[in-house]
């Protein structure tokens, strides 16, 4: 991987991997740009809660470590558009089991809720 820094060839690879696409918005950026090509404005409306900041250093970021190409059209007002590299497309696998984990998770915490509910009434009933 040429973005990586000779200093991170001593670095394991789950190290390196967590710096490419590690943070809050990287995978989320990614799930978004599987779907196809995005403008900045989009990215931040379908991003709720980042940032332009953050987001505009999320972005550079993964240019950065070649995950994402971003196209600037020469007009007025500028045009930009964020796509995923190839390199960008082959983390889709990983994306689709952390969103699989997500589901998961999220089902498993609704039913400890209505357990835990279920169980509270069951304790007022008794007493």
């Amino acid at each position: 991987m040429d973005t990586v820094k000779k200093k991170d060839k001593r670095k394991s690879p789950a190290t390196i991997t967590l710096q490419v696409i590690g943070g809050k918005w990287k995978v989320l950026v990614l799930y978004e740009l599987f779907s196809g090509v995005k403008r900045f404005s989009e990215l931040r409306r379908l991003l709720s809660g980042v940032t332009q900041k953050m987001l505009t250093q999320q972005l550079r970021e993964m240019e950065q470590h070649g995950l994402i190409h971003r196209e600037i059209y020469p007009q007025i007002p500028p045009k930009v558009e964020y796509s995923l590299t190839n390199l960008g497309e082959s983390l889709k696998p990983i994306v689709d089991v952390d969103v699989r984990l997500g589901i998961e998770t999220r089902k498993e915490n609704q039913k400890r809720t209505k357990l835990n509910q279920v169980l509270l009434k069951a304790q007022i009933v008794l007493f």
